[in-house]
């Protein structure tokens, strides 16, 4: 066991700082890996070997998965914020469903009583509260660049694919390609080609907290088309 914890301690470490970075300060990265060695540990005493999937990739599974459910137990995230974050999810549901496309942040704003300039602060402050993101959308299936993974080609032969129903697979991939396209591409580059905020913000010449107003955006569109609350 020693030599699997040697092996996997720069992976736990990387997953942990990443989770971290978006979470309030007294939840440190030390804690995340503390409980991901956990996670490896869990994975090892599991893992079929009978199954297609390689161990790493169960392995970083249940290491993440160690990770967020250490995050949701703490429930750290505010009501108020919770419930602020409920009802632009429900209003921007609300004004798709109206116009028959993804609405406009005028439109949000408008509808909420909200200026720009409120709206783009509270999206940005809201950022922590999507930490667990795409993995509730899954429902608990494997972290979110594997399901990006399995929807950009969802005829490969990938033993990974096997892990996400095939169904909310496609419903994810639709939800996802009718956001705008910035924020769609800000999701495909965060979880597939796991760039930071700040890369991304290089990549589409804005800022970083743009990017982040626009990540929070999307997943906030999401939950809406795909009924989920937090």
């Amino acid at each position: 066991r020693e030599a699997l914890i040697k092996e996997f301690a720069p992976t736990i470490k990387y997953l942990a700082s990443r989770l971290a970075v978006r979470l309030p300060s007294y939840l440190d990265a030390e804690d995340l890996f503390s409980v991901g060695l956990i996670g490896l540990l869990n994975a090892f005493d599991r893992y079929d070997p009978t199954r297609e999937a390689k161990f790493k990739t169960y392995a970083e599974y249940r290491i993440r998965g160690a990770m967020l459910d250490e995050i949701r137990s703490m429930d750290w995230i505010p009501r108020s914020v919770r419930d602020r974050i409920t009802l632009l999810q429900r209003t921007c549901d609300g004004l798709q469903k109206r116009h028959g496309r993804p609405p406009t942040e005028e439109e949000i704003g408008e509808a909420m009583g909200l200026n720009q300039e409120e709206l783009c602060d509270f999206l940005v402050r809201s950022q922590g509260a999507f930490v667990l993101s795409l993995d509730d959308l899954a429902s608990q299936e494997p972290e979110p660049r594997i399901l990006l993974q399995c929807m950009a080609d969802p005829t490969a032969k990938d033993p990974l694919a096997e892990l996400v129903g095939d169904a909310k697979r496609k419903q994810l991939a639709g939800a996802i390609e009718g956001l705008p396209h910035k924020e769609r591409m800000v999701l495909t580059l965060y979880y597939y080609e796991e760039l930071t905020m700040k890369e991304i913000g290089k990549v589409l010449f804005v800022t970083e907290s743009r990017v982040s107003q626009l990540h929070s955006q999307a997943l906030i569109r999401l939950k809406g088309s795909l009924k989920i609350e937090l």
